[in-house]
C-alpha cells in the first residue's frame, strides 16, 4: 500500500483518535484517484490495532469493506477464478444488511471495528437508507469511513452525521514520487507527460502510463489547440479509445479531457473562459453519469471530443 501526501488529513484523523470521544463516522471526500481508499484502509487498521494483540498482514477481520460487487453470477465466477470481472453499478442493500448482521457480534481481535464503504456515492437508494440507520445508532466500538468522490450525491442526512476529511490534488513532486514507486519502468518523458495530464491525481497518473494514454492525450491537446472543424481528430480519438472500451478506460478518458480543459483555461483569454468552464462542467456531468448510464461508447467519445472542440473554438474566437 503506497501512501503519499495528505498530511493535513492524517493530522486531523490522529487528533480524532487521540480525543476523548472519537467521532463514529468519517466522510473522506475528494476527486477520484487521490488515494482516499488507501488512506481509509491504513487508518482503519491503525484504529482497530491494540497493543499486545498480533495483527494480520492480510485482510483484517475487524475491517469490513463494502464496495461494488460483481455485476452478476457470471462475473462472480470470474472473480472466484482470479480473472478480471465487471462491477455492478451500485453497492446493494443486501450488502448493507449483511454488514449490519455482522455488527450484532463483537469485534474479533479487539474492542473496535471499522466499516469502509467505497465509494459511498454508489450506494443504491435502499442501501443508503439502511446505512443511515446504522449511522444514527452505531454499535459500541464501531466506526464508519465513507469514501466519496461526489459527496453531493449522498443523502444530506448521511453527510450530516459524518465528520468530513477533505482530500485535495497533490503537487507534481508528490505525483512524480508516486509514479517512481508504482511504475519505476516508465521513462522520464512518459512520467512527465503523465504528471502533467493527471492534474494532481496520482491514480490518474498511474492510469495514464498503465493504459498508455499518451496518444489519447496528444489527440486531445490537438483538439483543444486547433479545434476540429472537419471532425477528423474526433474520429481518430474514437479509434484510439477503442470500439469497446471498458468503464475504466472511459473514466480515464473523461479525467484526461477535464485535465486538458483545465490547462486550456490557465492560458485562455478572459472572453473564452465561460465556454471552457461550461464544457468542463458538461464533462463533470458525463463523468458522474458514465458509471451508471448505458452510453453508446462511440457516441460518448464523440461527445467528449465535441466539448473539447467547442472550448477550443471559443478560446480561438476570443483571442482573434
Amino acid at each position: 500500500m503506497t501512501l503519499i501526501g495528505h498530511e493535513d488529513a492524517w493530522r486531523e484523523w490522529r487528533e480524532g483518535i487521540a480525543g476523548e470521544r472519537m467521532h463514529h463516522a468519517w466522510l473522506l471526500a475528494g476527486p477520484t484517484g487521490l488515494g482516499k481508499t488507501a488512506f481509509a484502509l491504513a487508518a482503519a487498521r491503525e484504529l482497530v490495532a491494540e497493543g499486545g494483540v498480533p495483527q494480520p498482514d492480510g485482510p483484517h477481520p475487524d475491517v469490513l469493506i463494502l464496495t461494488n460487487p460483481p455485476k452478476d453470477d457470471k462475473e462472480e465466477k470470474k472473480r472466484e477464478a482470479g480473472q478480471d470481472y465487471e462491477l455492478a453499478r451500485n453497492i446493494k442493500i443486501d450488502q448493507i444488511r449483511a454488514m449490519q448482521r455482522r455488527l450484532s457480534t463483537r469485534p474479533t481481535l479487539g474492542s473496535r471495528r471499522v466499516v469502509i464503504v467505497d465509494p459511498a456515492d454508489d450506494l443504491e437508494t435502499g442501501g443508503a437508507n439502511a446505512l443511515l440507520k446504522s449511522l444514527e445508532e452505531p454499535p459500541v466500538g464501531t466506526f464508519f469511513m465513507l469514501v466519496a468522490h461526489r459527496p453531493a450525491r449522498l443523502l444530506p442526512t448521511i453527510r450530516s452525521r459524518c465528520r468530513v476529511l477533505r482530500f485535495s490534488p497533490l503537487d507534481d513532486d508528490a505525483v512524480t514520487s508516486f509514479l517512481a514507486l508504482m511504475a519505476p519502468e516508465v521513462d522520464g518523458a512518459a512520467r512527465a507527460a503523465a504528471v502533467a495530464a493527471a492534474a494532481g491525481s496520482p491514480g490518474a497518473a498511474l492510469a495514464f502510463v498503465v493504459q498508455n494514454l499518451g496518444p489519447l492525450d496528444a489527440l486531445m491537446r490537438r483538439i483543444v489547440t486547433e479545434g476540429d472543424a472537419q471532425f477528423t481528430l474526433r474520429g481518430r480519438l474514437a479509434e484510439e479509445i477503442g470500439a469497446r472500451p471498458d468503464r475504466t478506460r472511459i473514466a480515464a478518458a473523461l479525467d484526461l479531457a477535464r485535465a486538458n480543459l483545465a490547462q486550456l483555461a490557465q492560458h485562455a483569454p478572459r472572453e473564452g473562459l465561460p465556454a471552457i468552464v461550461e464544457a468542463h462542467a458538461d464533462l463533470m456531468r458525463l463523468a458522474a453519469q458514465a458509471p451508471t448510464y448505458n452510453f453508446d461508447p462511440g457516441l460518448l467519445v464523440m461527445q467528449i471530443g465535441g466539448l473539447l472542440a467547442s472550448a477550443a473554438t471559443a478560446s480561438q474566437r476570443a483571442d482573434a
